[in-house]
């Protein structure tokens, strides 16, 4: 992304933005995003006078929400490692996290205890859309289409930095416009219902500007190139109608809202064909040339780090805490999922993500290497820069995939069978295990089907940064896991807040279970 934002970024006229969201790709953390001026982005009245600077500040949004994904590794340590299934080998600070010691004092937690760069995001989209009006007025070349489309994706960015904020701390401060000037005041936690209520109506009225494809001939929403590009160029890099409906479906479920996640997923599952969206084979999803390695428009929202465009890096990828030899040069990973574990995930034997022959022994090698050895090695996610090294340099350029079509079949699946729509429910859970090579599910009347789409979700969607959020679903649901259902009624499913935050805002309180 950075070398796709430096040649699209007025040289002159946003050195602020360029030099804010290379800052943050090197894990220079946000500076006090809601207390004081935001001096991260451009202010002189003059930056926005052309499509070149609406251009430079939407990619620069898009870039500020990879680094606050990617930071730390916080996307995987928020969702993945949080009494998920994997285990940390040395590292205390892993360690606290896996068994939920989320108020341990390590510096690691407190960089990923701070949302300042989600406020990061959220200003600079509401910069673009208080200030694109601007240029349409003064920029003939700038057009209404163009305009609309900008705003869209703006506005959808904003929507997902809230969603994603409000699963990691509950309530959180809801800003809806920039403080570029100066002005902004401390403001107290927003309560999440309002907030996200806020982030639907946001990526409903987006979602009717966003297109299915980006730089497509004959596209009715945004015909012709985008910005100087074909779709080849756009394929999984920006925010597309079905990009919204899935934030919109994965905000209804998180408030357990299983009729608008239907309405939602229905509205993806009947159109996501326009948006050139496919399912993915275990190649596609395994390989290192797959679907982690480059643009494909599998990738219903997606922030890259394609080796093409120069951006590879060391940091913001799995691969980080969890490959090891024979991979790369590392010997022990720092994270990894231990033997009974992926025995009790994966009981199929012709599982083609990890399958056990129980007469030979041999194990299919798609999600795990060295599974014989002491310490089995997460292997799902492999991007050595590209496919350009051979393991003696640990850089990467994995993408971070938020979602795709085969997490969305099983999101609607889950939504039917809360809404007792057994059979569909099946059949899309069935699409998933065919063809993974597992056997299909019959349905009966000791069969519990809500679990069995869960079970199914951890397999296809381990080291995806899904677990943590899948437990608290699973067990809203379910409700009879006492002690975690004594975490969610005491809010204990949320992290604390940095002290850090805390102490440059008087109106900001620790969440409650932290205290």
């Amino acid at each position: 992304m950075i070398s796709f934002i430096n040649r699209h970024i007025s040289a002159n006229k946003a050195a602020g933005i360029l030099l804010l969201v290379v800052a943050l790709c090197l894990n220079v953390s946000c500076k006090k995003s809601l207390d004081v001026d935001s001096s991260r982005l451009a202010k002189e009245d003059g930056h926005w006078t052309s499509l070149q600077d609406t251009r430079s500040g939407l990619m620069a949004t898009y870039g500020l929400m990879r680094a606050a994904l990617a930071d730390n590794n916080a996307h995987w340590l928020w969702g993945e490692f949080r009494q998920g299934d994997f285990a940390a080998t040395n590292r205390s600070d892993l360690k606290a996290i896996v068994n939920g010691n989320l108020n341990a004092s390590f510096p690691l937690l407190q960089d990923i205890t701070s949302w300042r760069a989600f406020y990061a995001v959220i200003n600079n989209a509401s910069l673009l859309i208080e200030r694109a009006p601007g240029v349409l007025a003064v920029d003939k070349r700038y057009t209404e289409v163009n305009y609309k489309v900008d705003v869209a994706q703006a506005r959808a960015l904003r929507a997902f930095a809230y969603f994603y904020m409000v699963r990691i701390w509950g309530d959180v401060p809801l800003i809806t416009s920039s403080h570029d000037d100066g002005s902004f005041q401390a403001k107290a936690r927003t309560d999440q219902a309002k907030v996200l209520v806020y982030a639907e109506s946001e990526l409903i009225a987006a979602a009717k500007d966003l297109p299915y494809v980006y730089g497509a001939e004959g596209n009715d929403l945004l015909p012709g190139l985008y910005y100087g590009y074909d779709a080849d160029r756009w394929r999984g890099a920006l925010f597309t109608k079905i990009s919204a409906y899935a934030v919109l479906a994965h905000i209804a479920a998180w408030q357990s809202h299983y009729i608008d996640a239907a309405v939602y997923t229905d509205f993806i599952m009947k159109n996501y064909a326009k948006a050139n969206i496919a399912y993915s084979t275990i190649t596609e999803l395994t390989g290192s040339d797959g679907i982690f390695n480059g643009a494909s428009n599998n990738q219903v929202i997606c922030f890259g780090f394609n080796d093409l465009y120069g951006e590879s890096t060391t940091n913001g990828h799995i691969e980080q805490l969890v490959l090891a030899a024979p991979l790369i040069t590392k010997q022990t990973p720092d994270l990894y999922v231990p033997k009974d574990t992926i025995a009790s995930a994966f009981t199929d034997p012709n599982d083609q993500r990890f399958g056990l022959d129980t007469i030979s022994g041999l194990s299919r090698t798609n999600y795990f290497v060295n599974y014989s050895g002491e310490t089995p090695v997460f292997s799902k996610i492999k991007v050595l820069r590209g496919g350009s090294t051979n393991g003696n340099f640990a850089v990467y350029s994995s993408n971070i995939i938020f979602t795709r079509l085969e997490e969305l079949a099983l999101l609607r699946a889950e939504s039917l069978a809360v809404l007792g729509q057994r059979q569909d429910a099946i059949s899309l859970l069935n699409v998933i295990r065919k063809s993974r090579g597992v056997a299909t599910f019959s349905d009966g009347p000791d069969k519990d089907l809500i679990k069995e789409i869960f079970d199914e979700r951890r397999r296809e969607l381990m080291g995806e940064a899904w677990r943590w959020y899948d437990q608290v679903r699973y067990n809203k649901i379910k409700g009879n896991n006492t002690a975690f259902n004594d975490l969610i009624n005491r809010k204990g499913i949320y992290w604390p807040i940095a002290t850090d935050v805390l102490n440059a805002n008087n109106q900001l309180t620790q969440n409650s279970y932290w205290k």
